[in-house]
């Protein structure tokens, strides 16, 4: 079981870099990256995690044996999203800005699971890029925000 727990950890972690490797260079990032964040939870792999999840709701060894192992899917899965993200956490706002987008990407995945949350997903995934775009600094400078243009590849 342990096993299982961290391959799924493991699994997700290497598709998220798989697909950041991906993005073309010298473009804004933002969007990409909101959009396989919040993803990360849509596929088979945050299922399995789930059907774990249930059981171990219910058993106290299970839960013992599998929460700390979360905790550390967790921690990892925060550390990538920032590094993708090109953010450090320690700028005010950061941590809790990168977690409420693992917690929405969660979110989205349950909303997924009886029926196909593609579209909604897809707007939900341009706000929440702009959300950040203006709310972030700048990736590896100070506190400066990128402009709407830069989140979104749109001038107003």
């Amino acid at each position: 079981m342990t096993a299982a727990v961290e391959y799924v950890g493991e699994v997700q972690v290497a598709q998220l870099r798989r697909q950041a490797a991906e993005l073309p260079a010298g473009e804004s990032r933002i969007e990409p990256v909101v959009d396989m964040l919040l993803n990360l939870y849509a596929g088979p792999m945050f299922r399995a995690a789930l059907h774990l999840w249930v059981v171990a709701s219910a058993d106290e060894a299970l839960r013992a044996t599998l929460a700390p192992l979360e905790a550390q899917v967790g921690r990892e899965a925060h550390r990538v999203a920032l590094e993708l993200l090109g953010v450090d956490e320690s700028h005010p706002g950061v941590r809790e800005l990168v977690q409420a987008t693992l917690d929405l990407a969660r979110g989205l995945g349950l909303a997924n699971l009886l029926t196909d949350d593609t579209k909604r997903r897809r707007r939900i995934v341009r706000q929440w890029a702009r959300v950040l775009g203006t709310s972030l600094p700048e990736p590896g400078e100070g506190d400066e925000r990128p402009t709407e243009r830069q989140v979104t590849g749109i001038s107003r």
